[in-house]
């Protein structure tokens, strides 16, 4: 019925919201009323690209809705709220090409439990409850609709609908020059421009300020002392006389430590998938606090809540709004901290993995000494009410050990170069910990049983045909940023999950599963000729199983070592520039 016919649409860059008001229910591929002045610019680009349709009749003009997400990615899984409910929308005007996918995984997921493969960018338990707010939502669509089709450069956010969650510190990292984006509607210093200066928003793939700005933080980070706002850490209290027995059934790692110690561990799946990383602080005997992501706050809560029920006396909250985040990271953390503190932070009295209450200034906060940056430093959990004079106290006592500020970009290049897998970037509900190079993380002769631990048997002490590798690209002229196709011998091999430029090392370095039918091993690694695809030229890789810099976490024991004697050798006689 419509040969001879021909159908021109328009992506505005900014769109025009309906519906917050409610839906009518019977409202189902309808039209709404013409509105020829919004897509009158854009009828004048169609006919500037094609002329003929100047003298062309419109036959039907359809202005139909589409529903978009504030982030342009689906709704798709099991609901965090209501058990045995499914998702499946906020398609964004993908959903006719969409559909068979989605209705594949769909039916994977509703029949089994778990997708088929790796659906985290599209989980609806990604989202935030503020996300409901219908200003917010108003404000984001007139962006939505247009960042569809843009170019989404490194570090790039939305510019609609900020400032939704900020930290204590917001003002003064400003001041400081913070350039904020957002996750999870949290604001977070990705980098720090020269005080006063504006904030830029997103950066280039190219080497501009953003990545001599970040490099600085990276390196002042190795050789002094630097404060990482974490604040959008979730902060999840599990309390109970049951506690214990419902993280254990959880978590990969034995919880059962002793008050004021800290454990690293994966929570899985039935089929040994990572559902999630967190770090427990056992608080006193049946009370834990469990840190884990902000983009991970819903799902982590939601599957706390659900192994809570019928699992006794057990109760979970969500204590984040109470808690500021604030690293101290570096080769000189302790001598700051023992500048505006009392506590006694020696190796001895505060070893690796512990959590001490501890004062600061004038004012209290919970360290956990731990590291996301291969750096000797703590976590300071600090009551949300004293962080100014937190931070304040920090600062004025760190000014002659050159203390720095440091944002996420930096955070992410260090941890890359120590080899720290990243939820959601490197490890997901579809890797296991043996594959992920997280073996240390499972107590395989803990007394209880925890979720996933057959699918691990079942793995466990076997050649493992799928690895996270670290690799690297000495000679790449071109910035990596994840997803860059590996190859081996001239075959593919996998691709990259996640990718920086590692200051210290001297080159890009990233992370990524590689696979081989025989097992990947560090002969098959040693074996082969690598090579890294970056925007569409490959170059001479180095594929490693161990992280390229301090594999044996010496600086995060205290230990100092000059970082230039830490790097990886093969790097070094590979031509990488330190």
């Amino acid at each position: 019925a419509d040969a001879g016919k021909l159908l021109v649409g328009f992506f505005e860059p900014n769109g025009k919201p309906w519906g917050i008001d409610g839906i009518p229910h019977n409202f189902s591929f309808d039209s709404l009323p013409e509105d020829f002045d919004h897509i009158e610019p854009y009828l004048s680009a169609a006919i500037e690209r094609m002329p003929v349709l100047a003298n062309v009749g419109l036959q039907l003009n359809f202005n139909g809705p589409e529903s978009f997400t504030p982030d342009n990615r689906f709704h798709l899984g099991p609901s965090p709220e209501i058990q045995g409910l499914y998702v499946a929308s906020g398609f964004n005007s993908c959903g006719i090409e969409s559909s068979g996918g989605a209705g594949k995984v769909m039916a994977e997921w509703m029949s089994t439990g778990l997708p088929a493969g790796d659906c985290w960018e599209m989980d609806v338990r990604r989202s935030m409850p503020f996300q409901r707010n219908k200003r917010y939502l108003y404000d984001r669509t007139v962006e939505a609709v247009g960042n569809l089709w843009t170019l989404h450069l490194p570090h790039k956010s939305p510019k609609t609908a900020r400032n939704v969650r900020v930290s204590p510190l917001h003002d003064r990292l400003s001041a400081a020059g913070a350039n904020f984006g957002e996750s999870a509607g949290w604001e977070r210093a990705q980098w720090f421009g020269a005080p006063g200066s504006p904030n830029e928003n997103h950066a280039t793939f190219g080497r501009d300020e953003w990545f001599e700005r970040s490099g600085a933080e990276h390196t002042a980070t190795r050789s002094g002392v630097t404060l990482f706002d974490q604040t959008s850490f979730a902060h999840l209290l599990v309390q109970g006389s049951d506690a214990l027995a419902l993280l254990q059934c959880l978590s990969t790692n034995d919880v059962n430590i002793a008050v004021g110690r800290v454990v690293y561990t994966p929570w899985l799946n039935e089929r040994g998938g990572m559902e999630s990383d967190v770090t427990i602080a056992r608080i006193s005997d049946e009370e834990f606090l469990v840190v884990t992501a902000a983009v991970q706050r819903t799902r982590d809560l939601a599957w706390l809540h659900l192994h809570a029920r019928g699992a006794g006396h057990v109760s979970v909250a969500d204590v984040s709004s109470g808690y500021t985040t604030l690293s101290v990271m570096g080769p000189r953390s302790r001598e700051l901290l023992e500048r505006v503190s009392p506590a006694d932070f020696s190796n001895e009295a505060f070893p690796f993995a512990t959590a001490r209450e501890i004062e600061v200034g004038y004012s209290l906060a919970l360290a956990f000494r731990m590291t996301f940056v291969g750096e000797l430093g703590w976590e300071l959990h600090i009551p949300t009410e004293q962080t100014l004079g937190v931070y304040d106290a920090l600062v004025a006592a760190g000014a002659d050990l050159g203390l720095a500020h440091a944002g996420y970009v930096a955070l992410n290049t260090l941890r890359l170069e120590a080899g720290y897998r990243d939820w959601g970037s490197d490890v997901g509900d579809e890797d296991t910990p043996l594959e992920s190079g997280l073996g240390f993380t499972v107590a395989w002769d803990k007394r209880e049983e925890f979720i996933g631990r057959a699918a691990l048997e079942a793995q466990r002490g076997k050649p493992l045909r799928r690895r996270l590798v670290q690799l690297a690209a000495p000679d790449a002229k071109s910035l990596m940023f994840g997803t860059e196709p590996v190859w081996r011998n001239g075959i593919l091999v996998g691709y990259l999950r996640s990718a920086g430029f590692g200051h210290t090392v001297g080159c890009g370095i990233g992370m990524g599963y590689l696979n081989s039918d025989t097992g990947v091993t560090a002969d098959w690694l040693s074996a082969g000729i690598f090579e890294i695809e970056i925007a569409g030229e490959r170059y001479p890789a180095i594929a490693s199983l161990r992280p390229f810099f301090d594999a044996g976490r010496s600086r995060v024991k205290g230990e100092w070592h000059d970082a230039q004697k830490l790097i990886a050798p093969e790097l070094l006689n590979a031509g990488a520039h330190p």
